[in-house]
């Protein structure tokens, strides 16, 4: 269905993603370097249509990272602007398994809150770091690079 330009769909189409902010009881954080760009993020990704926000962090903590995760509660709701990608992230704890790098990952560790800052691109430590608060969820925006907006 388009407007009355017919350029756009009336209705806006975005990209749902999760991610786990899994941290260990020695407060170290998972993280993966993606295979497809060299990043490091959180792992995560796109949310299947048959399965909840906690199911899919679920599954693909388990896919990108080997580690099984019980989650614990949402920490944080972030849109990327320029990509029409709204990413939830959930606080996690580590239930089992052995970090390996996976098809989608080139590597995999667990790092300090010093160290998610300074390997992280600020839209992703962000994630990570808000995640250690204990607080209602953060809702931020982004451009893909920068924070556009806080709260």
């Amino acid at each position: 269905m388009s407007n009355s330009t017919g350029d756009k769909p009336s209705t806006p189409l975005h990209s749902v993603s999760v991610a786990g902010a899994v941290i260990r009881e020695d407060g170290r954080m998972l993280v993966i370097k993606r295979r497809d760009n060299g990043n490091w993020e959180p792992p995560g990704g796109v949310l299947e249509l048959d399965e909840t926000p906690e199911e899919g962090v679920v599954r693909e903590v388990l896919e990108e990272t080997g580690i099984r995760v019980e989650v614990e509660q949402l920490t944080g709701v972030y849109k990327n602007m320029a990509r029409g990608i709204v990413a939830l992230v959930f606080r996690c704890k580590p239930s089992g398994g052995i970090e390996i790098p996976t098809s989608e990952s080139v590597a995999v560790e667990w790092l300090a809150p010093k160290q998610v800052s300074e390997r992280m691109s600020k839209v992703y430590a962000i994630r990570l770091l808000d995640a250690l608060e204990i607080s209602a969820p953060h809702v931020r925006s982004h451009d893909g690079v920068q924070l556009t907006s806080a709260r």
